[in-house]
Protein backbone atom coordinates (compact mmCIF):
# COMPACT_ATOMS: atom_id res chain seq x y z
CA UNK A 1 0.00 0.00 0.00
CA UNK A 2 1.42 3.51 -1.15
CA UNK A 3 2.32 5.84 1.81
CA UNK A 4 -0.03 8.95 2.09
CA UNK A 5 1.85 11.80 1.29
CA UNK A 6 3.41 14.72 3.84
CA UNK A 7 2.20 17.56 1.46
CA UNK A 8 0.28 17.71 -1.17
CA UNK A 9 -0.43 21.64 -2.96
CA UNK A 10 -3.42 21.50 -4.97
CA UNK A 11 -4.26 24.45 -7.34
CA UNK A 12 -1.85 26.90 -5.33
CA UNK A 13 -1.73 30.43 -6.42
CA UNK A 14 -0.19 33.48 -4.52
CA UNK A 15 0.19 37.03 -5.41
CA UNK A 16 2.64 39.70 -3.72
CA UNK A 17 2.11 43.71 -4.38
CA UNK A 18 4.83 45.38 -6.20
CA UNK A 19 4.20 49.15 -5.79
CA UNK A 20 0.62 49.90 -7.48
CA UNK A 21 1.27 46.25 -9.10
CA UNK A 22 0.56 42.57 -8.09
CA UNK A 23 2.99 40.14 -8.97
CA UNK A 24 1.69 36.47 -9.93
CA UNK A 25 4.14 34.34 -7.91
CA UNK A 26 2.38 30.99 -8.57
CA UNK A 27 -0.56 30.29 -10.61
CA UNK A 28 -2.33 26.82 -10.14
CA UNK A 29 0.29 24.93 -8.79
CA UNK A 30 0.22 20.63 -8.16
CA UNK A 31 2.80 18.91 -6.32
CA UNK A 32 3.00 16.39 -3.75
CA UNK A 33 5.92 15.72 -1.04
CA UNK A 34 5.96 12.42 -0.38
CA UNK A 35 7.93 10.35 2.42
CA UNK A 36 11.59 10.18 2.02
CA UNK A 37 11.80 12.38 -1.11
CA UNK A 38 14.35 13.80 -2.48
CA UNK A 39 12.96 16.66 -4.55
CA UNK A 40 14.69 19.38 -6.26
CA UNK A 41 12.99 22.76 -7.59
CA UNK A 42 14.74 24.43 -10.35
CA UNK A 43 14.15 27.19 -12.57
CA UNK A 44 15.27 30.85 -13.62
CA UNK A 45 15.20 33.98 -10.41
CA UNK A 46 11.58 34.61 -9.98
CA UNK A 47 10.35 31.42 -10.91
CA UNK A 48 8.52 30.79 -7.99
CA UNK A 49 10.67 28.94 -6.03
CA UNK A 50 11.25 30.45 -2.83
CA UNK A 51 7.50 31.51 -2.98
CA UNK A 52 6.69 27.79 -3.28
CA UNK A 53 9.41 26.71 -0.65
CA UNK A 54 7.94 29.17 2.26
CA UNK A 55 3.79 27.82 1.16
CA UNK A 56 4.73 23.95 1.95
CA UNK A 57 7.03 24.98 5.19
CA UNK A 58 3.77 26.63 6.10
CA UNK A 59 6.26 30.04 6.37
CA UNK A 60 3.08 31.89 4.27
CA UNK A 61 -0.13 31.37 3.51
CA UNK A 62 -2.04 30.86 -0.71
CA UNK A 63 -4.45 33.37 -1.80
CA UNK A 64 -5.75 30.47 -3.30
CA UNK A 65 -5.62 26.62 -3.74
CA UNK A 66 -4.95 23.55 -0.59
CA UNK A 67 -2.43 22.74 0.99
CA UNK A 68 -3.01 19.25 2.64
CA UNK A 69 -0.38 18.48 5.34
CA UNK A 70 -0.84 14.80 5.72
CA UNK A 71 -4.42 14.57 4.83
CA UNK A 72 -5.13 17.98 6.68
CA UNK A 73 -6.39 21.31 4.86
CA UNK A 74 -3.71 24.15 6.01
CA UNK A 75 -6.61 26.31 5.97
CA UNK A 76 -8.31 24.74 9.21
CA UNK A 77 -4.49 24.99 11.18
CA UNK A 78 -4.65 27.99 13.77
CA UNK A 79 -1.42 29.77 14.17
CA UNK A 80 -0.25 28.03 17.28
CA UNK A 81 -1.02 24.52 15.15
CA UNK A 82 1.00 25.88 11.79
CA UNK A 83 3.87 27.28 14.76
CA UNK A 84 4.10 23.75 16.35
CA UNK A 85 4.47 22.14 12.91
CA UNK A 86 7.04 23.88 11.72
CA UNK A 87 9.01 23.09 14.98
CA UNK A 88 8.54 19.31 15.13
CA UNK A 89 8.03 18.28 11.33
CA UNK A 90 9.70 20.62 9.67
CA UNK A 91 13.54 21.42 8.96
CA UNK A 92 14.94 24.68 7.37
CA UNK A 93 18.02 25.27 5.88
CA UNK A 94 19.01 28.75 3.94
CA UNK A 95 21.71 30.15 1.21
CA UNK A 96 22.76 32.42 4.22
CA UNK A 97 22.64 29.94 6.85
CA UNK A 98 20.96 32.25 9.50
CA UNK A 99 22.42 31.39 12.42
CA UNK A 100 22.76 32.76 15.62
CA UNK A 101 26.28 34.83 15.74
CA UNK A 102 26.20 34.76 19.64
CA UNK A 103 25.28 30.97 19.95
CA UNK A 104 27.48 28.19 19.80
CA UNK A 105 27.44 25.37 17.33
CA UNK A 106 26.13 23.31 19.59
CA UNK A 107 24.07 25.99 21.38
CA UNK A 108 22.29 26.92 17.57
CA UNK A 109 21.75 23.34 17.43
CA UNK A 110 19.98 22.79 20.12
CA UNK A 111 17.54 25.73 20.35
CA UNK A 112 14.62 24.35 18.43
CA UNK A 113 14.77 21.89 21.31
CA UNK A 114 14.94 24.53 23.79
CA UNK A 115 11.52 25.96 22.30
CA UNK A 116 9.90 22.50 23.37
CA UNK A 117 11.78 22.70 26.59
CA UNK A 118 13.40 19.74 26.57
CA UNK A 119 15.68 19.03 29.14
CA UNK A 120 18.60 21.15 29.00
CA UNK A 121 21.25 18.00 29.46
CA UNK A 122 19.02 16.08 26.80
CA UNK A 123 19.66 19.04 24.04
CA UNK A 124 23.06 19.22 24.96
CA UNK A 125 23.92 15.54 24.08
CA UNK A 126 21.39 15.33 20.94
CA UNK A 127 23.15 18.77 19.77
CA UNK A 128 26.77 16.87 20.35
CA UNK A 129 25.34 13.87 18.41
CA UNK A 130 24.00 16.13 15.86
CA UNK A 131 27.32 17.86 14.80
CA UNK A 132 29.06 14.46 14.93
CA UNK A 133 26.41 13.67 12.30
CA UNK A 134 27.33 16.11 10.04
CA UNK A 135 31.03 15.91 10.45
CA UNK A 136 31.84 18.96 12.95
CA UNK A 137 32.86 16.87 16.20
CA UNK A 138 35.31 19.11 18.10
CA UNK A 139 33.61 22.21 16.82
CA UNK A 140 30.48 22.14 19.29
CA UNK A 141 31.49 25.51 21.35
CA UNK A 142 33.00 27.41 18.12
CA UNK A 143 30.49 30.45 16.87
CA UNK A 144 29.49 31.01 13.63
CA UNK A 145 32.47 33.89 12.54
CA UNK A 146 34.84 31.10 13.30
CA UNK A 147 33.64 28.54 11.11
CA UNK A 148 33.85 28.28 7.19
CA UNK A 149 30.83 28.52 5.54
CA UNK A 150 30.60 24.70 4.54
CA UNK A 151 30.87 24.25 8.50
CA UNK A 152 28.29 26.92 8.74
CA UNK A 153 26.11 25.24 6.57
CA UNK A 154 26.60 21.71 8.38
CA UNK A 155 25.72 23.54 11.57
CA UNK A 156 22.62 24.60 10.03
CA UNK A 157 21.75 21.15 8.76
CA UNK A 158 22.48 19.71 12.45
CA UNK A 159 19.68 22.21 13.56
CA UNK A 160 17.25 21.50 11.20
CA UNK A 161 17.88 17.88 12.11
CA UNK A 162 17.10 18.69 16.00
CA UNK A 163 13.64 17.54 16.45
CA UNK A 164 13.69 14.93 13.68
CA UNK A 165 11.92 16.62 11.20
CA UNK A 166 9.45 14.32 8.75
CA UNK A 167 10.96 17.13 5.54
CA UNK A 168 13.57 19.62 5.36
CA UNK A 169 13.08 22.54 3.33
CA UNK A 170 15.94 24.16 1.29
CA UNK A 171 16.45 26.89 0.04
CA UNK A 172 19.20 27.71 -2.66
CA UNK A 173 21.90 25.66 -0.02
CA UNK A 174 24.85 25.43 -1.92
CA UNK A 175 24.68 28.98 -3.55
CA UNK A 176 26.96 30.56 -0.97
CA UNK A 177 29.71 27.55 -1.30
CA UNK A 178 32.41 26.92 -3.53
CA UNK A 179 32.20 24.06 -5.74
CA UNK A 180 33.92 21.32 -3.61
CA UNK A 181 32.36 22.44 -0.28
CA UNK A 182 28.99 22.29 -2.47
CA UNK A 183 29.55 18.59 -3.33
CA UNK A 184 30.20 17.72 0.23
CA UNK A 185 27.04 19.42 1.18
CA UNK A 186 24.83 17.55 -1.53
CA UNK A 187 26.61 14.19 -0.01
CA UNK A 188 25.85 14.90 3.67
CA UNK A 189 22.46 15.78 2.66
CA UNK A 190 22.05 12.59 0.23
CA UNK A 191 23.36 10.70 3.15
CA UNK A 192 20.60 11.79 5.65
CA UNK A 193 17.91 11.24 2.80
CA UNK A 194 19.03 7.57 2.77
CA UNK A 195 19.90 6.91 6.42
CA UNK A 196 17.43 8.52 8.56
CA UNK A 197 14.50 9.07 5.75
CA UNK A 198 14.22 12.60 5.93
CA UNK A 199 12.70 14.05 3.30
CA UNK A 200 14.19 17.06 1.40
CA UNK A 201 12.31 19.81 -1.00
CA UNK A 202 15.52 22.07 -2.31
CA UNK A 203 15.36 25.11 -4.40
CA UNK A 204 18.35 25.57 -6.49
CA UNK A 205 19.63 26.83 -9.31
CA UNK A 206 22.65 24.32 -9.43
CA UNK A 207 22.57 21.46 -11.71
CA UNK A 208 24.71 19.25 -9.11
CA UNK A 209 21.52 19.68 -6.94
CA UNK A 210 19.29 18.50 -10.14
CA UNK A 211 21.73 15.70 -10.29
CA UNK A 212 21.30 13.99 -7.14
CA UNK A 213 17.43 14.34 -7.08
CA UNK A 214 14.97 11.87 -6.73
CA UNK A 215 12.41 13.79 -8.68
CA UNK A 216 12.67 17.06 -10.55
CA UNK A 217 10.11 19.96 -10.82
CA UNK A 218 10.93 22.82 -13.08
CA UNK A 219 9.62 26.27 -12.66
CA UNK A 220 9.09 29.07 -14.73
CA UNK A 221 6.42 31.96 -14.40
CA UNK A 222 5.05 30.60 -11.41
CA UNK A 223 3.69 27.45 -12.99
CA UNK A 224 5.47 24.13 -13.42
CA UNK A 225 6.44 23.68 -16.91
CA UNK A 226 7.81 20.13 -16.54
CA UNK A 227 9.77 17.86 -14.79
CA UNK A 228 13.66 17.04 -15.63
Amino acid sequence: MNEPALLSARGIHKQYPMGAERVQALRGIDVDVMPGDFLALRGPSGSGKTTLINLLGLLDVPDQGHLLIEGRDSSTLSDNERTDLRRDRYGFVFQTFNLIPVLSAAENVGYPMLLKAEPLTDIETRAYELLAAVGLAGKEQARPDLLSGGQRQRVAIARALANKPAVIFADEPTASLDSHTADTILDLMGQLNKERGVAFVISTHDPRVVERAARVITLHDGSIVGPA
